[in-house]
């Protein structure tokens, strides 16, 4: 148990130390690298001065010396692709374990939340809730049922009671005069007789309505 729990970080801050150091190896290694590099321009301008003396021994060595430089640049080089190789190995290791830590956490966690959720609580626990919306909904309809002198009450009485009223107020409306709008009067212009006015025709509606309030006074 301690030493799952303690030996992961001390592996974690391994690795970081490990990847920490082949970076400063390769930063070493390219510094090298620029050095050898500039020697070898310095080989190659010397080479053309004593060239240019007639000094074909010097100029040779010279040449030699680039070739050495050369293969030492050659050499670092691969130093540093192998640096480059073993870090990215390694960071991907480091992800790949801790992918597999994480992971194995989480089915930790769920093993753990199924053992503190037993199917057997969870049927418990829906049963009761549904027994107490179902006594929530009988309290309900209990206190919506009318009491009292309410409780007496027919309601097909109710609804003839209110089609009575309806009736009498559809009567009503019925047994009203008609009153209609007195018509403009005309002006007259001066020395023009004025015409008697023309008596409006009632409309077979108005006639009908008229003799049904005489019906209905008799």
């Amino acid at each position: 148990m301690f030493n799952r729990l303690f030996g992961k970080p001390k592996q974690e801050a391994n690795a970081l130390t490990t990847i920490d150091k082949l970076t400063e190896t390769l930063e070493m290694l390219e510094k090298k690298e620029k050095v050898l590099l500039k020697k070898a321009s310095a080989e190659v301008e010397r080479a053309k001065e004593y060239s240019k003396a007639k000094n074909k021994r010097a100029a040779i060595q010279c040449l030699k010396r680039k070739r050495l430089y050369e293969q030492q640049i050659e050499q670092l080089g691969n130093f540093q692709l192998r640096i480059h190789d073993q870090m990215i190995m390694l960071e991907g290791a480091k992800a790949t374990t801790e992918t597999v830590d994480a992971l194995r956490t989480g089915a930790a966690a769920m093993k753990a939340m199924q053992k503190a959720t037993n199917i057997d609580d969870v049927d418990k626990t829906m049963d009761e809730i549904n027994e107490q919306t179902e006594n929530m909904k009988q309290i309900q309809e209990a206190l919506s049922t009318p009491i009292g002198s309410a409780a007496d009450f027919d309601e097909d009485e109710l609804e003839a009671e209110l089609e009575e009223l309806e009736g009498a107020e559809l009567e009503e409306q019925l047994l009203e005069p008609i009153v209609t709008a007195p018509a403009a009067p005309v002006q007259v212009p001066a020395g023009r007789q004025q015409a008697h006015p023309v008596p409006r025709k009632r409309t077979a509606e108005e006639d009908e309505l008229a003799a049904l309030q005489a019906e209905m006074a008799l």
